[in-house]
């Protein structure tokens, strides 16, 4: 009877923690519907940007992405995003994909303008600027070097 006893309590804690877990996971992904007002951007490169990923402005999180795609005329990187309604975005706005740490992850930021009209839904940004490679970088500056010799 002891042993039912001690089985029983160790699965309710089992599961308590498994629930606890869980909740934290769900917390922690920031799983929100798309209440926002959705505007688009485009880049040369989305430099592995990801669905999901933060929307930034001045280092504070305004949406998220919801999609991308290559659009097959001009075969830019068509980034869809959604926004807070709260936030509104001036027309002559820019964007750029940075590097959220050296360890990886990217986001964007955009850099609002001054202009007096706002972005509506559907918009685009053009004014983009394409993420800065650090492979890139440190080959240029590896051949430079060598070539200087």
């Amino acid at each position: 009877m002891q042993r039912n006893t001690l089985e029983t309590v160790m699965g309710a804690l089992v599961l308590l923690t498994a629930v606890a877990f869980f909740s934290l996971a769900y917390e922690a992904a920031d799983l929100q519907g798309d209440d926002g007002y959705l505007i688009e951007a485009e880049f040369g490169a989305t430099g592995g940007l990801a669905i999901g990923d933060d929307v930034r402005i001045s280092g504070i999180k305004v949406g998220r992405i919801i999609s991308q795609e290559l659009d097959p005329i001009t075969y830019a990187a068509r980034i869809v995003m959604s926004l807070d309604e709260r936030i509104q975005i001036p027309a002559d706005s820019s964007a750029r994909i940075t590097a959220a740490s050296l360890l990886g992850g990217n986001y964007l930021e955009l850099m609002p303008g001054a202009d007096e009209e706002m972005l509506k839904a559907g918009e685009v940004i053009y004014d983009t600027r394409d993420p800065v490679s650090l492979s890139d970088l440190l080959g240029k500056a590896v051949f430079s070097s060598s070539n200087d010799s």
